[in-house]
């Protein structure tokens, strides 16, 4: 039976996107793609593990600052390592983020506070599709993936689940793989990382007293209505994904064809 969920204690969202129904009745090649949060909190007995699946390249999607504050990744062997920020210090939506994750004050945001912290997710995956930085580092992700020598490739930015998912539905979706399955594997982050979210709530309460747990698990979770946002905002800009691929990212069909030559069977 293929293994897709790799136990890792210090990125218990970590997979496989492997054995997934893609183009013209084939699957995604098994350890060929690895989806997981930052790799800096892994535990001696993950390396093991991380050394079993051997990736050639990590792709970073974090942004300088979010490195800084971070523990450094905990890597087994030479791996080739690609910094590829998708991340926007100047947008306001950013900056509310971490400010109720740093436990900032939040009265600079009040309008966005009012909205609610899913209305801001929302937005953050609106601008997945349309930021510069997005359109860049994704399509250069995608561009990594589709050469042998960056295989096995894993990917990752802070929790493993925004960035890092809609990374996964951008190359799960050139590979073919329909959209039902696409979504369920997005989600599946909500059930892998249950007990984790629960344990992250409670410690943000306690150093911030103020701080509403509603307003905080929607950060901590992933849901449908995100996903949403950013393929109606695929549809808008660009009428299709395939246009998005091509036209937003600048994902050429040479490019498709490669990704499916090297990681479908």
């Amino acid at each position: 039976m293929l293994q897709r969920d790799w136990e890792l204690v210090g990125a218990p969202n970590a997979r496989d996107l492997g054995g997934l129904p893609a183009a013209e009745g084939r699957r995604v090649r098994a350890g060929r793609l690895i989806r997981t949060a930052a790799l800096g909190r892994l535990t001696d007995e993950d390396l093991p593990v991380l050394g079993k699946l051997g990736p050639a390249c990590v792709v970073d999607l974090r942004g300088a600052a979010e490195q800084q504050v971070a523990p450094p990744d905990r890597l087994v062997g030479e791996p080739r390592v690609v910094h590829l920020p998708v991340y926007d210090p100047a947008h306001p939506v950013f900056t509310y983020v971490s400010a109720v994750l740093l436990g900032h004050d939040l009265t600079a945001y009040d309008e966005l506070a009012r909205e609610g912290m899913p209305a801001a997710m929302a937005q953050i995956y609106r601008w997945f599709v349309t930021g510069a930085a997005a359109r860049e580092g994704f399509g250069a992700a995608v561009r990594l993936a589709a050469e042998e020598r960056n295989l096995p490739l894993l990917f990752h930015c802070s929790a493993g689940k925004d960035r890092t998912g809609w990374l996964a539905v951008v190359l799960l979706t050139a590979l073919g793989v329909d959209e039902v399955t696409i979504r369920a594997d997005y989600l599946r982050h909500n059930e892998l990382t249950e007990s984790l979210r629960e344990v992250l709530l409670a410690a943000m309460t306690r150093r911030q007293p103020h701080l509403d747990p509603a307003t905080a698990r929607p950060l901590l979770e992933v849901r449908a209505e995100y996903l949403d946002a950013a393929y109606d905002e695929v549809r808008r800009v660009h009428g299709s994904f395939g246009a998005y691929l091509r036209d937003g990212l600048g994902v050429t069909d040479g490019v498709v064809a490669a990704l499916r030559d090297n990681l479908l069977d």
